[in-house]
């Protein structure tokens, strides 16, 4: 369930107040100050519960967070905090280790431990996602895992980027998934996470073989939608890129329940789906668009396109721009 919140309606003296106590019960129970508190805290935040894996998003002005064994006595809900920071910086600090200023990456820490944060900078508004993880979910022995605890994690490249990209989706998207996927997303979660740990760990082969077949293949994913603008693209491309054998592929995309040539031809003609009815784009010409996806034959295009859309890609087109309906999905295609 999607559930936001805001104090905005909220006294002014009583907005810090009121948002210390959100911040304690969707986290765990801690101190929260901030200069802003008797002046303008408005905040708001977002809870989407994904079985036992949560996503919370929280905007709030720089405030200065503190969690101690006391707090950990009145509550522990036993889980892993996995931040994606964007705004502006902030910093942790837990079992003895600082992350420093972070920005743009992500942070772990764990609530069954005192740790302190704060965002200094009082400009721009803290924005973050968070990942709450049950620590014993995740798939790594925590020896290794508090070695993370308070340390900048990359979100620029590799498992980092796709956990990331996958963060930010849920956040955008998740409201929009049907509740039945829900429990399925918080499974790919959990997976994703426990990859990303496991690369900055370099503990890779501690992960169970499930969840190194879900990275790779949220890997492979990610290398098919950077390189959909290549016209000769291949499953031996993609094969070869991530050193496994063709049959391994297709094995690997027999849980998504299409193969991998019709999930690159579904995403190519998503793209241009995409583009032909943004009106920003109006001017670029329907052979510049497909070009840009892939498709370098005109005729070949239209005919895939119409197959998937039911109108040509200039209908579809003209009646974007109209401010008509539009199919908004390509239809299936496992040829």
């Amino acid at each position: 369930m999607w559930q936001t919140v805001s104090n905005e309606d909220l006294p002014a003296a009583d907005q810090c107040p009121f948002w210390g106590e959100l911040v304690s019960r969707e986290l765990a129970p801690l101190t929260l100050n901030s200069a802003y508190g008797a002046v303008d805290f408005r905040a708001s935040a977002s809870v989407l519960d994904l079985d036992s894996v949560r996503v919370a998003a929280f905007n709030s002005p720089p405030a200065y967070l503190k969690r101690t064994w006391a707090d950990i006595r009145r509550a522990d809900p036993g889980t892993y905090q996995l931040l994606l920071v964007s705004g502006t910086p902030l910093w942790i600090s837990q079992r003895r280790q600082d992350s420093g200023l972070v920005l743009g990456d992500m942070l772990l820490f764990d609530v069954s431990y005192p740790f302190e944060g704060e965002v200094p900078d009082r400009g721009l508004n803290t924005q973050v996602v968070i990942l709450q993880l049950p620590r014993e979910a995740v798939p790594l022995p925590y020896d290794k895992v508090r070695r993370l605890l308070a340390q900048p994690l990359s979100a620029r490249g590799g498992m980092g980027a796709i956990l990331a990209r996958f963060i930010d989706s849920l956040d955008a998207y998740g409201p929009e998934c049907d509740p039945r996927d829900l429990s399925r997303l918080g499974a790919m979660a959990l997976d994703l996470a426990g990859a990303c740990l496991a690369q900055h760990l370099g503990a890779y082969d501690d992960l169970p073989a499930e969840t190194r077949q879900q990275a790779l293949l949220a890997r492979v994913n990610a290398f098919i939608d950077h390189n959909l603008g290549e016209p000769g693209l291949t499953p031996a491309d993609i094969a070869a890129h991530h050193h496994i054998s063709l049959r391994s592929l297709h094995l690997l995309f027999r849980q998504q329940g299409e193969t991998v040539a019709a999930s690159i031809r579904r995403r190519r003609l998503e793209r241009c789906h995409a583009d032909l009815t943004d009106p920003r784009l109006r001017q670029r010409s329907i052979g510049a668009v497909a070009a840009r996806w892939g498709y370098l034959r005109p005729a070949e295009f239209s005919r895939a396109f119409r197959a998937a859309y039911g109108m040509a890609p200039r209908e579809i087109r003209q009646a974007a721009l109209r401010g008509l309906p539009v199919a908004g999905r390509a239809a299936p295609d496992d040829k």
